[in-house]
């Protein structure tokens, strides 16, 4: 899975706050061209042939594990190159992979986001650990301008990451999340 952009340009001071100026290779979003579903706040997993992976970043300088599938080259700034590796059921630190991939009723290819209350402290609320397919979730949003889409995630009531925007036919991905607006989630 690789990384995707964000809907939005950063802001240029790079405190993580973005302005309103589409990134170009997102006018497709504008477009009407994407759907809008949930973005959640766990690790990124996926399912190939069957198999659990997990996802596994390695950073500038770093080797890359035997047998590591890349999912994109490596970024020429930062020098980090996602990767997927396989989860072992014999190391402890796949254990809560591999509860929620057993619990998994269909275990369909794609990826998905480990979820739980074992994962980055519970941002959403869950009892146990989970595999969310990612997309699995549409949104009702209908206004996708800078400033419709701050009234969305502003909402104090949706207490959710962000959105991920999948486009209709080709594949392509972009986000935007609360934090992008400055806005916190109600657990944090």
């Amino acid at each position: 899975m690789k990384k995707i952009s964000t809907l939005y340009k950063k802001a240029p001071d790079n405190l993580g706050r973005i302005i309103n100026e589409i990134n170009p290779e997102n006018e497709w979003v504008i477009r009407g061209d994407g759907i809008p579903t949930r973005k959640f706040d766990g690790t990124a997993v996926a399912i190939i042939g069957g198999e659990l992976y997990k996802r596994y970043d390695v950073k500038k300088g770093k080797k890359v594990p035997q047998n590591a599938i890349p999912c994109q080259e490596p970024d020429e700034i930062t020098g980090h190159w996602p990767h997927w590796i396989k989860c072992d059921r014999n190391n402890p630190a796949d254990k809560w992979h591999f509860i929620a991939f057993d619990a998994l009723l269909e275990k369909e290819n794609g990826t998905y986001e480990l979820c739980g209350e074992k994962i980055q402290s519970n941002p959403e609320h869950l009892t146990g650990c989970k595999l969310i397919k990612h997309g699995s979730e549409v949104l009702p949003i209908t206004d996708f301008s800078f400033e419709g889409l701050k009234n969305y995630l502003s909402n104090s009531e949706l207490d959710i990451e962000g959105i991920v925007f999948h486009h209709k036919t080709d594949g392509r991905m972009c986000k935007i999340r609360k934090k992008d607006f400055g806005f916190k989630r109600r657990h944090l």
